[in-house]
Formats: structure tokens, C-alpha cells, sequence
């Protein structure tokens, strides 16, 4: 029993560390960018902003359902900024920028 339970815990566990940044990837892939640059970003954003800051990313869903090559950068950032945390703006230009770089 003990040990069922162990391997519940530490799967409980692994599973809890890959969720945000997997929902963060999707999301971003979601919305439309590449599956290289959406791993690129989430990895960084989850690094550097807390839980609390990714669900306040989650206010972005307004872009989902419109057509992203639409979208302009300015517009990205202005929704970005309108969550009034200068760390997830800066986190968010940040990441896109270097990971656009890289790919």
C-alpha cells in the first residue's frame, strides 16, 4: 500500500511540475505561434514569473478565435501591458524576441 501510494505522490508531483508549462506552450501555440518558439517562450516564462502572473496571462484568451497573422506586434504588447505588470511585459518581449532570434 505504502508503495502505491509513493508512486502516486512522486507521479502527482512530476505531473504538477510539467503543467504550467505545458498549458503555457499551448496556449501560445494556440494562438498561433510555432511549436519551437512556443517551447522556447514557455520555458522561459515559467522560469521567471510566478503561477499568479501565468493566470494573469490567461486574460490574453480575447485572442484566441481572431486570426494572429492579424494581429500586430504593437497590439501584443499593448494587451500585454494593459495587465498592468511590467515583470510579465517584460518577460513576454523578452522571451518572444529571443526565441524568434533563435529559431
Amino acid at each position: 500500500m505504502k508503495r502505491v501510494s509513493l508512486v502516486t505522490l512522486v507521479a502527482l508531483a512530476l505531473s504538477a511540475c510539467a503543467t504550467p508549462e505545458t498549458r503555457v506552450r499551448t496556449a501560445l501555440m494556440d494562438a498561433g505561434l510555432s511549436r519551437p518558439i512556443a517551447a522556447c517562450m514557455a520555458d522561459r516564462m515559467v522560469d521567471q514569473l510566478s503561477l499568479v502572473q501565468l493566470n494573469k496571462l490567461s486574460g490574453l484568451k480575447k485572442l484566441r478565435g481572431q486570426d494572429m497573422r492579424k494581429i500586430t506586434v504593437e497590439d501584443f504588447l499593448k494587451r500585454t501591458r494593459s495587465l498592468q505588470d511590467p515583470e510579465i511585459l517584460g518577460v513576454v518581449s523578452s522571451s518572444g524576441l529571443i526565441c524568434a532570434i533563435k529559431a
